[in-house]
């Protein structure tokens, strides 16, 4: 079956979301370039899907947009920012262990990434980007903000506090694995769906940034 695609239009940069595949997601300046770098990205996401125990089809590069949505200024700053129609389905008990299986794969490749990268990683296209130990930091610090917005209030862990990265890590996952009915999971705040996507979209996409910089 083809992979279903969200297409999420920016002014300046545009993103395409696998829809059931969360953490699978990358941009462009146009919407062809953001399902071409999609598809590009497969083959990387590959071993996320392995690691969550699952199998990822031969026909996971074909992709279907069967949604588009309007972004705005998070989207042009680099964001998949808005939640998508099919993000609002009900959630069954299959589908929450799995959803909830391919974050834990998103955790546990950040975490292999940095532990194989150097503290001080290679400048940007721009010169600019954090360092390993910021770069963690800031995902753990925008993963507290995450969890709020599924009704989790807890301080950001510091990256050494194992225990307190694993505690957040699994407030976060019991929840998630949790049927739903698709609504949001707080007042105001985020659906399983979206909030899956969104958690695993940005460890994988520091993974990939980190891996990236640390070559030579």
């Amino acid at each position: 079956m083809a992979t279903q695609v969200c297409v999420e239009m920016g002014t300046k940069k545009v993103f395409a979301v696998a829809l059931d595949w969360p953490g699978w997601a990358r941009s462009g300046k146009s919407e062809e370039e953001a399902l071409e770098a999609l598809r590009a990205y497969a083959d990387r996401y590959a071993p996320v899907v392995r690691a969550a125990g699952l199998a990822f089809p031969a026909s996971a590069k074909t992709l279907r947009v069967t949604e588009h949505v309007e972004g705005g200024a998070s989207t042009d700053f680099g964001v998949p920012h808005e939640p998508a129609a099919a993000d609002a389905r009900r959630v069954s008990a299959a589908d929450a262990q799995r959803l909830t299986s391919l974050v834990t794969a998103a955790w546990t490749t950040l975490d292999e990434v940095a532990a194989a990268s150097p503290e001080q990683l290679r400048k940007g296209p721009r010169g600019g980007g954090r360092d390993r130990d910021k770069m963690l930091g800031h995902v753990l610090e925008a993963q507290a903000a995450y969890a709020r917005k599924i009704g989790i209030k807890q301080s950001p862990p510091a990256i050494d506090d194992v225990a307190a990265i694993e505690e957040q890590r699994e407030a976060i996952a019991t929840l998630l694995a949790t049927p739903s009915d698709g609504g949001p999971l707080t007042e105001g705040g985020w659906s399983t769906r979206y909030a899956a996507r969104r958690i695993a979209w940005h460890a994988l996409d520091h993974a990939w940034e980190m891996q990236d910089r640390a070559e030579p």
